[in-house]
């Protein structure tokens, strides 16, 4: 799936809107994001305004590479240069002590910083257009589904002069579809912040230790609410061996079921609205937000999620379910 060529106009343009302290939705490999100047405090208060973000949540730094990490932050051990020479441009996050350039608004007030160095093409040709760093969380309301497309942007946060947004680069789908692994290298041992793409046996080969599970007092950092991630439409996950009991408990409700082919040839009462999920991981966390935004929209009563396979390669997205499901018992 190749992203449309870099419109340089576009890139210029946004640039533009950047050093005017606006915001620009730009795509990344992983999601959309709502980008700001990260080193303009106003701007970044924006991207927060926008979102209905919590002041307290901090927002992950995008840099166009490694020799940027010394400029926003201290005491940098060789495990980060590690996992940046190992996955950078790429969906890891690094959690590091800031330096005096990471604003209070940026790092939530805490003293760290989480930095990403984007690989999708679009975003590297704004990085490099603007010559700064951008403060970029998802583009999309707090708590809600992430957009994988600009089409996504637009129908949560809109395009001025009716949105919130100043300008939407449209960069095609997002390859990898889930956010960034986010892992802490604040402390004395590296830490998983949150899972992604990239797999917690990734970063322990990369830097050949254990990488260990958050304590009570880890950074906060961006996705890890028990809460995220949600449609509007009520969302639950059930496991394969259910699926049809629970649906023939609900069948005086329109559900939308989101479930391999496989096992939707198995039910035999069939659901109102059904769509086939990815039996491989990859393509399964590319399509996942993409999925639940179509079923959001079929006018269902409930999204119904055949639980996915257990194991590594399966953990980011059972933590996106997870979410997803807690939030949208909460609406």
């Amino acid at each position: 799936m190749d992203a449309p060529a870099v419109d340089s106009a576009r890139i210029a343009q946004a640039v533009e809107v950047l050093k005017q302290g606006g915001l620009v939705a730009v795509p990344t490999e992983t999601v959309y994001g709502l980008a700001a100047d990260a080193a303009n405090e106003a701007a970044v208060r924006a991207i927060f305004t926008a979102k209905g973000r919590p002041a307290d949540h901090p927002v992950i730094v995008h840099v166009a590479d490694a020799s940027a990490i010394d400029d926003w932050a201290r005491e940098v051990p060789d495990s980060a240069r590690a996992l940046a020479a190992a996955f950078w441009p790429g969906p890891l996050t690094l959690v590091l002590k800031r330096s005096p350039r990471a604003l209070d608004v940026v790092t939530g007030g805490q003293d760290t910083v989480g930095l990403r160095c984007p690989a999708h093409p679009w975003a590297r040709a704004l990085l490099q257009a603007f010559g700064g760093a951008l403060a970029a969380p998802s583009a999309n309301r707090f708590g809600h589904l992430s957009p994988t497309t600009a089409d996504h942007v637009r129908a949560d946060l809109g395009e001025k002069p009716a949105g919130a947004v100043d300008l939407i680069l449209d960069g095609g789908a997002c390859p990898v579809g889930i956010e960034s692994t986010i892992v802490d290298l604040s402390g004395a041992q590296p830490t998983l912040l949150r899972p992604g793409s990239i797999t917690r046996l990734d970063l322990e080969q990369a830097l050949g230790a254990p990488v260990a599970e958050p304590g009570g007092d880890a950074p906060r950092a961006p996705g890890r609410l028990e809460r995220h991630y949600a449609p509007r439409t009520p969302l639950e996950v059930v496991p394969v061996d259910r699926l049809g009991s629970r649906l023939a408990a609900l069948f005086h409700l329109r559900v939308a079921v989101l479930a391999p082919a496989a096992v939707l040839q198995t039910l035999r009462a069939q659901p109102a609205v059904q769509m086939s999920a990815p039996e491989d991981p990859v393509a399964y966390a590319r399509d996942l937000y993409a999925n639940l935004h179509e079923l959001d929209h079929a006018a269902a009563d409930r999204i119904v999620v055949s639980a996915p396979p257990a194991g590594t390669e399966w953990t980011a997205i059972h933590d996106r379910l997870r979410r997803a499901q807690a939030g949208s018992r909460r609406r």
